[in-house]
């Protein structure tokens, strides 16, 4: 979670993608609409951009996000390399990339 105050929203019942589907209760999408409001807001505010997106926000080589989500604890960075993403991500990242298997395999490849 972000540190920074957010408004308290209360889903509708009513999918907030603007598609007029009823969802269940405690759900702000129906399945996947979700994207679909993202990618919109993305198309109509930055120009299906991202890099205009971070700029908007004041992000870019010289101030990085990742490592903004990092100092606010809401990414971690890898123990063993500069991989940062969410805490599941670098979870499933390091028994990918770093269990035991991987490593004698990169190791025997390098001999």
């Amino acid at each position: 979670m972000t540190t920074k105050p957010l408004p308290h929203l209360t889903p509708t019942g009513t999918c907030w993608c603007g598609c007029a589907k009823k969802v269940g209760t405690g759900s702000f999408f129906a399945p996947g609409h979700d994207k679909v409001a993202e990618a919109a807001l993305l198309a109509a505010e930055f120009g299906s951009s991202v890099a205009q997106l971070l700029h908007a926000h004041g992000y870019g080589p010289g101030h990085s996000v990742s490592a903004r989500a990092v100092a606010e604890g809401v990414w971690q960075k890898c123990a063993s390399c500069d991989y940062v993403g969410a805490p599941a991500s670098v979870a499933n990242h390091t028994r990918k990339q770093h269990s035991p298997t991987v490593t004698e395999q990169a190791e025997g490849a390098a001999r």
